[in-house]
């Protein structure tokens, strides 16, 4: 059994509606990278954003919209799931190709990792009631934490890319009942940094990685 030593990490409380405002935010404005682990997956309608015509309007758009212009443009979206996505969103990942994804039946973290740099840890699954992305009245009550915290960052993108190449695949005692087991579909991969801004220097603390392929 692993033993894990006591640390102090600044983290933030994440309730309600602030899984819009601070979490579908980070995604939102990822550069590099945005992995996702969840065990129910919808779609998620977000406002649209602010200084289109769409936001003056007061619509909202599919946030699998945005996730397939940024995979477009060579961010690495990634989505570990367990159940099979909803009916309303099957054809859109079908066509818009929005996300790699990957299904494992044992899949109940709640995870978000953007750009190696921004982690959501919680309850909600990646649905519009879960991420607060309803009315009040329809939201579900969900409770989580963000932290820009190296070590977390590291330990939950390490737990997610050995789930995601397989390599927990091996022991697995639902192997069997698999609709497909990951280790049949890739080798491992490496989880992704923080993007560098121009005049800072790199941090020390981690060992520089390249984000792996997708599928």
């Amino acid at each position: 059994m692993t033993e894990w030593a006591p640390r102090d990490a600044k983290v933030s409380l994440i309730m309600g509606r602030a899984h819009v405002d601070v979490v579908l935010q980070a995604v939102r404005g990822a550069r590099t990278s945005v992995w996702i682990s969840t065990a129910n997956l919808k779609d998620v309608h977000v406002e649209a954003r602010v200084g289109t015509r769409a936001r003056a309007a007061g619509r909202y758009e599919s946030l699998f919209d945005e996730l397939g212009a940024m995979r477009a443009r060579g961010v690495d979206v990634r989505i570990l799931h367990a159940g099979t996505p909803s009916r309303a969103l099957r054809p859109k990942l079908g066509k818009s190709a929005a996300a790699a994804l990957r299904q494992c039946p044992r899949v109940h973290l709640k995870m978000i990792a953007v750009d190696g740099a921004f982690l959501y840890l919680g309850s909600a699954n990646f649905t519009g009631a879960g991420l607060g992305a309803k009315a009040d009245e329809r939201r579900n009550f969900e409770a989580g934490f963000a932290t820009s915290d190296d070590v977390l960052l590291d330990a939950l993108q390490s737990e997610f890319d050995a789930i995601w190449s397989g390599r927990r695949c091996g022991a697995c005692k639902l192997r069997r009942e698999c609709p497909a087991p990951l280790d049949s579909l890739s080798g491992p991969s490496s989880p992704p940094k923080a993007p560098l801004e121009k005049e800072t220097k790199p941090r020390t603390s981690r060992r520089p990685k390249r984000p792996g392929p997708a599928p």
